[in-house]
């Protein structure tokens, strides 16, 4: 019995096994004339979307689509950047339940993934010649809940 390997003892496993970006943009349209600007005061028009898909028994990708345009706020038309970001990971989800597996793609995935997602976007964008680009935590609990009531009220 103490020789079992914890798959052979039914033990859940649940952790990433690889992260990567699949798709990946920054743009600064107006630069040079933008870093010109005195007293930038910015605006965030910020949209994120999850997904997922089976790949096997055991493995799932998980990734977060982010798409962040950084205007001006004292002047709309002034774009100072765009990013978009497509940032996966593939978990290994073993002997967890079914009625558990789309709470762990909605929010346990997210969890630990969007620490490194933010940390890529914050480094483009102080590469790209601009302060550091905090996106605020997301709440993927919140998220997943609200969806799932939204369905039930459909």
């Amino acid at each position: 019995m103490a020789d079992q390997t914890p798959e052979q003892q039914d033990i859940p496993i649940f952790r990433m096994q690889k992260m990567y970006i699949k798709d990946f943009s920054f743009e600064s349209p107006n630069a040079p004339k933008v870093f010109l600007n005195k007293g930038q005061n910015p605006k965030v028009d910020f949209n994120l979307q999850l997904k997922n898909q089976k790949l096997d028994d055991d493995h799932s990708e998980v990734s977060i689509a982010i798409t962040a345009k950084v205007l001006d706020k004292n002047n709309e038309d002034q774009v100072m950047f765009i990013t978009e970001i497509e940032h996966a990971a593939v978990f290994m989800m073993k002997n967890i339940p079914e009625e558990h597996h789309e709470r762990v793609l909605a929010v346990d995935c997210p969890l630990m993934l969007f620490p490194f997602t933010r940390q890529i976007v914050c480094q483009a964008a102080v590469d790209g010649g601009f302060m550091p680009f905090l996106m605020e935590p997301i709440n993927f609990v919140a998220l997943y809940d609200n969806a799932k009531n939204q369905k039930q009220d459909a």
